[in-house]
Protein backbone atom coordinates (compact mmCIF):
# COMPACT_ATOMS: atom_id res chain seq x y z
CA UNK A 1 0.00 0.00 0.00
CA UNK A 2 1.48 3.63 -1.18
CA UNK A 3 0.19 6.80 -0.54
CA UNK A 4 2.38 9.42 -2.10
CA UNK A 5 1.68 13.43 -1.01
CA UNK A 6 2.62 15.70 -3.67
CA UNK A 7 2.35 19.54 -4.15
CA UNK A 8 4.75 21.36 -1.49
CA UNK A 9 7.21 23.83 -1.92
CA UNK A 10 8.11 27.38 -1.26
CA UNK A 11 5.87 29.79 -0.81
CA UNK A 12 5.72 33.47 0.76
CA UNK A 13 3.19 34.30 3.81
CA UNK A 14 -0.38 34.86 2.67
CA UNK A 15 -0.02 32.75 -0.03
CA UNK A 16 -1.88 29.10 -0.79
CA UNK A 17 -0.52 26.01 -2.06
CA UNK A 18 -2.87 22.75 -2.72
CA UNK A 19 -1.29 19.43 -1.33
CA UNK A 20 -2.27 16.23 -3.14
CA UNK A 21 -1.90 12.73 -2.03
CA UNK A 22 -2.79 9.76 -4.37
CA UNK A 23 -3.04 5.94 -2.78
CA UNK A 24 -2.34 2.84 -4.66
CA UNK A 25 -2.65 -0.98 -4.66
CA UNK A 26 -5.81 -0.34 -2.21
CA UNK A 27 -8.75 1.66 -2.58
CA UNK A 28 -9.40 3.97 0.72
CA UNK A 29 -12.72 4.51 -0.13
CA UNK A 30 -14.24 3.60 3.35
CA UNK A 31 -11.60 4.90 5.12
CA UNK A 32 -11.22 8.12 6.98
CA UNK A 33 -7.94 9.95 5.43
CA UNK A 34 -6.17 12.79 7.52
CA UNK A 35 -3.37 15.48 6.88
CA UNK A 36 -0.65 15.78 9.36
CA UNK A 37 2.55 17.84 9.48
CA UNK A 38 5.75 17.91 11.46
CA UNK A 39 8.13 20.74 12.24
CA UNK A 40 11.71 20.05 13.16
CA UNK A 41 11.69 19.79 16.64
CA UNK A 42 8.09 19.13 17.02
CA UNK A 43 5.59 16.19 17.30
CA UNK A 44 4.02 14.96 14.40
CA UNK A 45 0.28 16.94 14.66
CA UNK A 46 -3.04 16.26 13.01
CA UNK A 47 -3.76 19.58 10.82
CA UNK A 48 -7.32 18.26 9.09
CA UNK A 49 -9.46 14.73 8.55
CA UNK A 50 -12.43 13.97 6.65
CA UNK A 51 -14.72 11.33 6.75
CA UNK A 52 -14.48 7.99 4.48
CA UNK A 53 -17.57 9.76 2.21
CA UNK A 54 -16.57 13.37 2.76
CA UNK A 55 -19.55 14.50 4.97
CA UNK A 56 -17.65 15.05 8.04
CA UNK A 57 -14.33 17.12 8.56
CA UNK A 58 -12.34 18.64 11.01
CA UNK A 59 -9.17 20.79 11.38
CA UNK A 60 -6.61 21.56 14.00
CA UNK A 61 -7.39 25.27 15.79
CA UNK A 62 -4.73 26.43 14.43
CA UNK A 63 -5.78 26.09 10.67
CA UNK A 64 -9.06 26.45 10.72
CA UNK A 65 -11.14 28.80 8.19
CA UNK A 66 -7.16 28.57 6.28
CA UNK A 67 -6.72 25.24 5.35
CA UNK A 68 -9.49 22.78 3.50
CA UNK A 69 -9.86 18.87 3.51
CA UNK A 70 -11.41 17.25 0.50
CA UNK A 71 -11.27 13.85 -1.28
CA UNK A 72 -12.48 12.11 -4.44
CA UNK A 73 -12.74 8.66 -3.67
CA UNK A 74 -13.16 7.99 -7.82
CA UNK A 75 -9.43 8.57 -7.70
CA UNK A 76 -8.63 7.20 -4.24
CA UNK A 77 -7.33 10.52 -3.61
CA UNK A 78 -7.39 13.63 -0.67
CA UNK A 79 -6.22 17.00 -0.92
CA UNK A 80 -5.90 19.95 0.96
CA UNK A 81 -6.05 23.22 0.08
CA UNK A 82 -3.58 25.62 2.12
CA UNK A 83 -4.37 29.54 1.94
CA UNK A 84 -3.26 32.70 3.77
CA UNK A 85 -0.27 30.81 4.60
CA UNK A 86 2.14 31.48 8.02
CA UNK A 87 5.76 31.02 8.31
CA UNK A 88 4.15 28.31 11.18
CA UNK A 89 2.82 26.67 8.72
CA UNK A 90 6.09 25.63 7.87
CA UNK A 91 6.93 21.35 8.02
CA UNK A 92 6.50 18.13 6.24
CA UNK A 93 3.21 17.12 5.15
CA UNK A 94 1.70 13.74 5.60
CA UNK A 95 -1.27 11.96 4.47
CA UNK A 96 -2.63 9.40 6.20
CA UNK A 97 -5.49 6.69 6.16
CA UNK A 98 -7.54 5.09 9.22
CA UNK A 99 -8.63 2.02 9.95
CA UNK A 100 -12.76 3.39 10.54
CA UNK A 101 -14.47 5.75 8.27
CA UNK A 102 -12.99 8.40 10.73
CA UNK A 103 -10.35 9.29 12.69
CA UNK A 104 -8.39 12.33 14.48
CA UNK A 105 -5.43 10.76 16.72
CA UNK A 106 -2.93 9.68 15.37
CA UNK A 107 -3.05 5.96 16.68
CA UNK A 108 -6.57 5.95 14.40
CA UNK A 109 -4.15 6.20 11.32
CA UNK A 110 -2.45 2.62 9.80
CA UNK A 111 -0.82 3.71 6.27
CA UNK A 112 1.49 6.79 5.53
CA UNK A 113 2.64 8.12 2.82
CA UNK A 114 5.83 10.03 2.39
CA UNK A 115 6.14 13.66 3.27
CA UNK A 116 5.75 16.60 1.14
CA UNK A 117 7.77 19.82 2.58
CA UNK A 118 6.01 22.70 2.60
CA UNK A 119 8.09 26.08 3.32
CA UNK A 120 6.36 29.56 3.91
CA UNK A 121 8.70 33.14 4.02
CA UNK A 122 8.15 35.79 5.74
Amino acid sequence: VQLQACGGGLVQAGGFLRLSCAASKRTFSNNGMGWFRQAPGKEREVVAAISWNGGITNYADSVKGRFTISRNNAKNAVYLQMDSLKPEDTAVYYCAAARGVVGWNRDQYMYWGKGTQVTVSS
